[in-house]
This record gives C-alpha cells, structure tokens and sequence, in this order.
C-alpha cells in the first residue's frame, strides 16, 4: 500500500518504508532507521532537512492552481 503525508511523525510511526520527496522526485528510500543511519541523523525529520538542505515549508497554492483544482472538481460531476 502506498501512503502520503507531510507530517513526518506519521510516517517514523506508520510506514515500514519512506521515500523523501523533494520538489516531484524520490531522492532517497528505506526504513526511516536507514534514512538516520545514512544520514547520522536521530530523527527523521533532521534526516529530510539533511538530505533537502531546506527548512520544513508549508506548500503554496497560487490563482491558478487553485482555478485548476476547482475545473478537475466540476469535470468529475
């Protein structure tokens, strides 16, 4: 089963495997106990921090993305 989330607690508790993902691409996969390991990091999220080199960021939603969420919603209908 393939599961998402951005809360990184969730997934250290939840997944047995975790693919980081930054900007659309898999830049690294394994246990969240390899990705420390790989990384000597203690938690998962410094892990993240360590593989992106960017701070955790709230996704931003423009006009046009919010247009193009709303015609996908109308054409299911």
């Amino acid at each position: 089963m393939f599961f998402t989330t951005h809360y990184i607690e969730e997934a250290e508790k939840i997944a047995q495997k975790v693919a980081i993902i930054d900007y659309g691409k898999i830049i690294i996969q394994g246990t969240s106990k390899e990705l420390m390991k790989k990384t000597k990091t203690k938690t998962l999220e410094e892990a993240f921090l360590n593989l992106t080199g960017h701070d955790i960021r709230e996704e931003g939603a423009n006009a046009a993305d919010s247009m193009r969420m709303h015609r996908k919603m109308w054409r299911k209908r």
